[in-house]
C-alpha cells in the first residue's frame, strides 16, 4: 500500500501556526513578487479566486471580504517542511517527498496493521507536534493514492482527513467520484481531449481501450491507466537531485533594451549553473524563456522559448551564459516591453555519469575556475560576476506584505512573556 499525505493550504497554514489571529479568517499567499495568489485558504476558496489569479485582478474582492494577504515566506515554510519530513521518518522507513508539501509512504510490511488508525495517528503527530492539518490517501498504488488524498480532503469530516482505498468496490467508487482533472498527471490539455472523448471521470479513463490511449496519448498515460486500475507500476522516487533547475523571475519594471534583458538572463544562468555544481550534476539541455506582460492588453505582446541541446553535458557558467546569450539574441524583438525571464536546465545527470562527445569536449581548466568561485561566492557572497553581469545590482523579491521569519531568524524568535 501507498499513502500520500498533503499538507492543506500549506503555506497559509505555515501562516497561522505564528499567528494564531488569521485561524477562521479569509488568507492568501502571493508568489514572487507580489505577483499570484499561490496559496488560498478554504474561506478564499469558496469565494471563487482560482489559484494563480493575478492579484490586482481580485483587488476589489479581497478588500471586500478582508482577505489577509501575504508575500511569500520561503525561509520558514522550506524550515516546517523539513520538520514534517523528519515527524514522517519516525513511522514509515520508504519515503518519497514528492515537493515542499508532500509526500509518498510506502506500507510495505505493514500487512498485519491497522493502516486507517496509524495513518490517522501520523496526521494527529504532525498537528501536535507543528500545528500544520494534513489529508492522507492510502491505495494500493501512487496514482490512485493520490485520488483516495483528494476524496479525503474533499470529505474531510466523513474521512478525518484519512481515506483509504483498500477493496476494488472503493477503487470504482471512488474513480466514479473524481473527474479527469483529478487524475494525477492529467492537465487541462489533456482534460479536454478526454471529454470529447466522453470521458469525464476518472472511472471512464479506466475503461477506455489500452491501445487507443498508447496510440493517441504518450507513455506516461498508458501508466497512469494501469495505477488506476490498481496495477502499481509507479515505485517510490528516492533521488535527492533535483531532475530539472529552473531560475525565473519577473522584473521589477518592464525592459525593452536587449542589454538589459542579457543582463537579467545571465544572472539566471549563473543561478543555474550553481544550483547544478552544488548537487553535482551536469545538463545536456538549457531552455530560455522571454515573455511580454499578457495583463497589459493595450501594448505589443511577445513570448518566446528557446530550446537548446548542448554540445556536451556541463555544468560551468562561462558555457551555459554563452549559449544563452546566443539564444536571446534568436528570440528577443525590438519594440516589445518584456516582463519575465527564465532559463530552465534539464537533461541531468551526474558530473562522473555523463555521456561524453568525441569531437567537442568542455575546456578541463572550466572545472577548478568555477571551483574557486563558488568557495569566493559563499565566503563572501557574491563578490565574483561574470561581464555581462551588472555589478551595482542584486536581485531582490518585492515582498511587501511578508511576515517575520520565526523559525530561522533570531531576531525573528517569538518572546513569550
Amino acid at each position: 500500500m501507498f499513502a500520500l499525505i498533503d499538507c492543506n493550504n500549506f503555506y497559509v497554514s505555515c501562516e497561522r501556526v505564528f499567528n494564531p489571529k488569521l485561524i477562521d479568517k479569509p488568507v492568501v499567499v502571493l508568489s514572487n513578487n507580489d505577483g499570484c495568489i499561490i496559496s488560498r485558504c478554504d474561506e478564499v476558496k469558496r469565494l471563487g479566486i482560482p489559484m494563480g489569479a493575478p492579484v490586482f485582478k481580485y483587488r476589489s474582492v479581497l478588500d471586500d471580504h478582508g482577505v489577509e494577504v501575504l508575500s511569500s515566506n520561503y525561509p520558514l515554510y522550506a524550515d516546517m517542511s523539513h520538520r514534517i519530513m523528519s515527524i514522517l521518518k519516525r513511522f514509515v522507513i520508504d519515503i518519497e517527498l514528492y515537493s515542499i508539501d508532500e509526500a509518498f509512504l510506502s506500507f510495505h510490511g505493514f500487512e498485519n496493521y491497522d493502516i486507517y488508525s496509524y495513518a490517522l495517528q501520523i496526521r494527529q503527530t504532525i498537528f501536535r507536534w507543528t500545528g500544520i492539518p494534513t489529508s492522507i490517501g492510502i491505495a494500493p498504488t501512487k496514482a490512485l493514492s493520490k485520488i483516495a488524498n483528494k476524496l479525503a480532503r474533499r470529505y474531510a469530516i466523513e474521512t478525518k482527513d484519512v481515506y483509504i482505498i483498500n477493496s476494488e468496490l472503493k477503487r470504482i467508487k471512488s474513480l466514479k467520484h473524481s473527474s479527469v482533472n483529478d487524475i494525477w498527471g492529467i492537465g487541462r490539455r489533456l482534460s479536454k481531449r478526454l471529454e470529447d472523448k466522453a470521458c469525464y471521470s476518472a472511472y471512464d479513463f479506466t475503461v477506455l481501450p489500452k491501445a487507443w490511449i498508447r496510440s493517441n496519448f504518450s507513455v506516461v498515460e498508458s501508466r497512469l491507466q494501469q495505477e488506476l486500475i490498481g496495477e502499481s507500476v509507479l515505485k517510490l522516487d528516492f533521488r535527492k537531485n533535483k531532475k530539472s533547475i529552473a531560475t525565473t523571475r519577473t522584473f521589477e519594471k518592464p525592459l525593452k533594451e536587449l542589454k538589459h534583458i542579457k543582463e537579467r538572463a545571465a544572472t539566471f544562468v549563473v543561478a543555474c549553473a550553481e544550483k547544478l555544481r552544488k548537487q553535482g550534476s551536469v545538463c545536456n539541455i538549457m531552455i530560455i524563456i522571454l515573455r511580454s506582460n499578457f495583463f497589459r492588453k493595450n501594448l505589443k505582446q511577445h513570448s518566446a522559448i528557446k530550446i537548446v541541446s548542448l554540445p556536451y553535458s556541463t555544468n560551468s557558467s562561462l558555457v551555459l551564459n554563452s549559449q544563452a546569450m546566443h539564444a536571446i539574441d534568436q528570440i528577443f524583438i525590438n519594440g516589445i516591453e518584456y516582463k519575465k525571464a527564465g532559463i530552465i536546465v534539464s537533461g541531468l545527470s551526474q558530473i562522473n555519469n555523463c555521456q561524453l562527445n568525441m569531437f567537442d569536449q568542455e575546456d578541463p581548466r572550466h572545472h577548478n575556475l568555477m571551483n574557486a568561485i563558488d568557495n569566493i561566492n559563499f565566503k563572501y557572497t557574491d563578490k565574483v560576476k561574470f561581464g555581462n553581469q551588472d555589478l551595482k545590482i542584486k536581485w531582490k523579491m518585492q515582498q511587501n506584505f511578508l511576515s517575520p521569519q520565526y523559525t530561522t531568524r533570531l531576531e525573528d524568535i517569538i518572546n513569550v512573556i
